[in-house]
Formats: C-alpha cells, sequence, structure tokens
C-alpha cells in the first residue's frame, strides 16, 4: 500500500502523524511511505531521518493526496486539502465532526474512508488514540491556566499555589475522564484548591481515592456547576461525550457568576466547548474575554509541545497503521469491533451514530457500506 503523510497545514500545528520508525516498519513490510517535505519539523525530525529510514521525501502535499491510499494525518483535514482528497482513499486522523457541519459535509462529499482516532475503541472500551492527548491537554490546561490568569494577560492576578497567608486559587474541573484527571494531579502539585465534578458517582469514588487531599469530587449537577463558578479562578472544561457534540454546561448567563479576570480553558472545544461562550482559538490568539471573562479555546492545544506529543500520538497510532496497511479497512474492521467504530464515514455515508444524529444525516451500517462498490 502507498502510505502518505503530508505536513499539517492547521495554524500553529507542529505535530507530525508518523515517526521515522514507523517509516522503517512500514517500508520493511513492503509498503510504500511518502513523507512530505518538512513534515515533522515542528516536531524536530528532519527529512533525513525519514529518508534513512526508508520513506521518499515528496516537495508538495499535491503528490501526497494524489499518491496515497492511505493518509495518515493528525488534525482534522482543512479547506485546502479537502479538494486533494479523493473516492476510495482511506484517511486516519482526528476528524472531531461533531464540531462542525461544514467539515462534515465537505468530507462526506468526498466518499473518503473517514477513520477517526477519537472514536477508535480499545478492548476494553477506551480510547486508545484519544487518550494521549487527552493526558496532554489536561496537562497543558493548567499550565496555561496559570499563564492566563497572571493581570499582564487580563486574568486576576491570581498565583495558583497562593503564599503562606494567602488562599490558593480554586480551581474547578467539569469532567473526571481521562482530560479532568490529568488536570487535577498537575493542579494539586502546584497546591491549588481543586473540585472535580463528573455524573459518574463510581468514577468520583476512584477519584477521591487516587487524588491527593486538596482535591475533591462534587456530583455534577446544575446547582452544584453555578456554585463552583462562584468560587472558581479557573475553571477547565473537560467533558467528553465519545463522537458527538460536548453538552454545554455553563451558559454565557453563567459568567455573571464568576468573578471578573476569571480565566475559563475549555478543551472540549474540539468537540464544540461545553461553554456557550466557547469558539476556536489558536495558539497565536488564544484568548478573548466575554464579561470579563477570560477565555482560552486553543483547538491544538497539544500541538504547541509538537515532540512530546507526536511521540505519544505514533506509540498508539503505529500498530494500527501497520494492520490498515496490511490487511485492508474491510479486513481489519471485520476482526475488531473496536477499530470499525474508528470508520464515521465510508463511500459518501455516515456510519457513525453520533455524527449523524448531530446533523441530522442517514445512518448506513458499516458492514453494509464496506460491502457496496465504489
Amino acid at each position: 500500500m502507498r502510505i502518505g503523510v503530508p505536513k499539517e497545514i492547521k495554524p500553529d500545528e507542529y505535530r507530525v502523524a508518523l515517526l521515522p520508525i514507523g517509516a522503517e516498519e512500514l517500508t520493511r513490510a513492503g509498503h510504500t511511505v511518502l513523507v512530505e517535505a518538512g513534515a515533522g519539523l515542528g516536531s524536530g525530525l528532519p527529512d533525513d531521518a525519514y529518508a534513512e529510514a526508508g520513506a521518499t521525501i515528496v516537495p508538495a502535499a499535491e503528490e501526497i493526496w494524489s499518491a496515497a491510499d492511505l493518509v495518515i494525518k493528525v488534525k482534522e483535514p482543512q479547506q485546502a486539502e479537502w479538494l486533494l482528497m479523493r473516492s476510495g482513499q482511506i484517511v486516519f486522523t482526528y476528524f472531531h465532526f461533531a464540531a462542525s457541519e461544514e467539515l462534515t459535509r465537505n468530507v462526506l462529499a468526498t466518499g473518503i474512508s473517514a477513520v477517526a482516532y477519537e472514536t477508535l475503541r480499545g478492548a476494553k472500551g477506551d480510547l486508545p488514540c484519544l487518550t494521549p492527548m487527552s493526558e496532554i491537554a489536561g496537562r497543558m490546561s493548567i499550565q496555561e491556566g496559570a499563564k492566563y490568569l497572571e493581570r499582564p494577560q487580563l486574568g486576576r492576578g491570581i498565583l495558583l499555589a497562593g503564599v503562606p497567608g494567602v488562599a490558593p486559587a480554586h480551581i474547578t474541573i467539569l469532567g473526571g475522564g481521562v482530560v479532568g484527571k490529568n488536570a487535577a494531579r498537575i493542579a494539586a502539585g502546584f497546591q491549588a484548591d481543586v473540585v472535580i465534578l463528573d455524573v459518574n458517582v463510581d468514577r468520583l469514588r476512584y477519584l477521591e481515592d487516587i487524588m491527593p487531599p486538596n482535591v475533591n469530587t462534587i456530583f455534577s449537577d446544575r446547582h452544584n456547576i453555578r456554585e463552583q463558578l462562584r468560587l472558581a479562578d479557573l475553571v477547565i472544561g473537560a467533558v467528553l461525550v465519545e463522537g458527538a457534540r460536548a453538552p454545554r454546561l455553563v451558559s454565557r448567563e453563567d459568567l455573571k457568576l464568576m468573578k471578573p479576570g476569571a480565566v475559563i480553558i475549555d478543551v472540549a472545544v474540539d468537540q464544540g466547548g461545553c461553554i456557550e461562550t466557547t469558539r476556536p482559538t489558536t495558539h497565536s490568539s488564544p484568548t478573548y474575554v466575554i464579561d470579563g471573562i477570560v477565555h482560552y479555546c486553543v483547538t491544538n492545544m497539544p500541538g504547541a509541545v509538537g515532540r512530546t506529543s507526536t511521540y505519544a500520538l505514533c506509540n498508539v497510532t503505529l500498530p494500527y497503521a501497520l494492520r490498515l496497511a496490511g490487511q485492508g479497512l474491510a479486513a481489519v474492521c471485520a476482526a475488531d469491533p473496536g477499530f470499525a467504530h474508528a470508520v464515521n464515514m465510508h463511500g459518501g455515508r455516515v456510519t457513525n451514530r453520533a455524527v449523524a444524529e448531530t446533523f441530522k444525516l442517514p445512518l448506513a451500517e458499516l458492514r453494509e457500506a464496506l460491502s457496496v462498490e465504489r
């Protein structure tokens, strides 16, 4: 199979979808690997490292898209890439379709097989390709929150840890999943006062057991969320509904409950955000202020730490890429129901229920879609 790795063109995206060792593994298995010139530079991986691993370096993205049977990316295809995709091609990347109807309809029209990292299920029902980026985003959320609470960044002028005689920051984390757990661990290390809210009581029990004393858990309901907003210096949006749009837990009206200069980091922005006032931002222009509240809503947070993120991502995606290249999409889906769940679109048909329901599109059974010759 011909496998293409284009350079990411989303603003301020420094990750790459394949390490040189991945190129070596794929070429040793008899596949052709095409890497766009400069694709790995943002992660400190020069073209020579890929060439030495057996990849062919090509000068332009157009050559990648025109030649590759399987395209491996990091972020959702950008508008310039929609025109380059073709029916029958497999694209393996983060798509986050539920956050954008425009993206969904345009990718659907290309006829590609859209295999989404974020809905690929592991043997235990986990999300192995989403987990490492959620870990990084969760940890980064506290790092970024600490920065934007500083007064020059329009924040409240709060030090997360406080000092003797001065209270630490109060951090409210909406969601106790992978993002929330990692955010809480880092926040606890800063000696902040931390509260995690979640609707899963078993998850709250688990978090209560593993977290240090300065992290508390509260059941997530409307009353408790509003009470926490009154107390919070920093709010982390860490809600995930697999494949679907994130539920909106905080309305614009709720912002009036918050302290002027408080900060919201909405990690759920990739899936539409869990704050009504969330809108996508970039690392170049990461924040905006609404009703006195600083919002940080960067859609590719892990992209800022490209080297760490690239290694963490490729550690989990390469085995799936090897299977896809070696066996083909239909065979892998037949053997692995968790992988089949990653196929959001195939042959111009939506095969993921959450995406179909979000935009009221017809849902096709994947087995049926795979059996239809294009």
